[in-house]
């Protein structure tokens, strides 16, 4: 972080605390491949700063304030604060409240868990919202639809598919079985109503605080199907099977959910084949094989 940018910073966070706030050091902080991130010790306290140069959207962490603003609406999960975000020059930020990291306690996974599933009974009237928002670095859009499969198809799998198609990752042959998933969808999801998602759930965008208990970040929320977060969380290894017995016993999943999470991690695969190349492409032609 250089040091007119800090001087901006400093600048910022005096205008916002309402009070004199000098910049003491600026920590770099490891993990993400989209932004930047630092630990910035200040006289008023510790922050939090993310910032990238306009890579991806001139709302990009003005829609990611608001899913935490979202997030901490229910209740549900602790999530960090968002202050304010900004731009300087090149430079796109966003400043949130500093958490310390911990040991997770005895009672770590129990505790996420059941937030989870405190988080996904929170509702609205259709699966979407009421704006578009990000994953990653990908624009994902939330038209709202009052049915799951097709918010699902329309909004998520559907769009990344053709993109992945128009990339030459995938066939003409592939949108046919694409065709055919999407015919499919309805007699393959039980009806729910929306739950608030966090929309990324994986083991990068959660963590330990100093109490020893979960807080989350880095979201890309929707109201969708909650089977979506409990897919994720399967994705890259899984969590402890404390969290899910927790979660289970909080909101019980409806039959058949694990034999769901195929499609529901059809749309991670797809991201992360749209932001990553072709080492996803055989994960997310052995679900669409299927359908063929």
């Amino acid at each position: 972080m250089n040091l007119a940018f800090t001087a901006h910073l400093q600048e910022k966070l005096s205008a916002f605390l309402e009070q004199p706030v000098f910049i003491s050091a600026t920590e770099p902080i490891a993990g993400g491949d989209i932004n930047h991130s630092f630990l910035v010790k200040t006289s008023a306290g510790n922050y939090f700063i993310k910032h990238n140069s306009v890579l991806y959207g001139l709302d990009f962490f003005e829609k990611e304030a608001k899913g935490l603003e979202l997030l901490a609406s229910a209740n549900a999960l602790p999530v960090p604060k968002p202050l304010f975000h900004g731009q300087f020059h090149q430079q796109l930020y966003l400043v949130l409240e500093y958490f310390s990291k911990g040991e997770t306690s005895t009672s770590f996974w129990h505790k996420f868990g059941e937030g989870l599933a405190a988080l996904h009974r929170k509702t609205w009237k259709e699966f979407g919202l009421d704006h578009d928002n990000y994953i990653g670095s990908l624009h994902q859009t939330n038209q709202p639809s009052f049915e799951w499969s097709a918010f699902y198809f329309h909004q998520r799998i559907g769009k990344l598919i053709m993109a992945s198609f128009k990339r030459g990752q995938l066939e003409s042959h592939h949108l046919d079985w694409a065709e055919g998933l999407s015919r499919k969808l309805p007699s393959i999801f039980p009806r729910e109503s929306p739950a608030l998602l966090h929309g990324d759930l994986w083991s990068g965008n959660f963590s330990s605080q100093s109490n020893g208990l979960p807080i989350i970040y880095d979201p890309a929320v929707s109201y969708g199907h909650r089977e979506m977060d409990l897919a994720m969380t399967r994705l890259f290894g899984g969590f402890d099977s404390a969290f899910y017995d927790a979660y289970q016993h909080a909101y019980p999943l409806l039959s058949g959910w694990e034999e769901r999470l195929e499609i529901c991690q059809l749309y991670p695969l797809l991201v992360h084949l749209n932001l990553f190349g072709g080492r996803y492409l055989r994960e997310v032609l052995a679900i669409l094989s299927h359908y063929k």
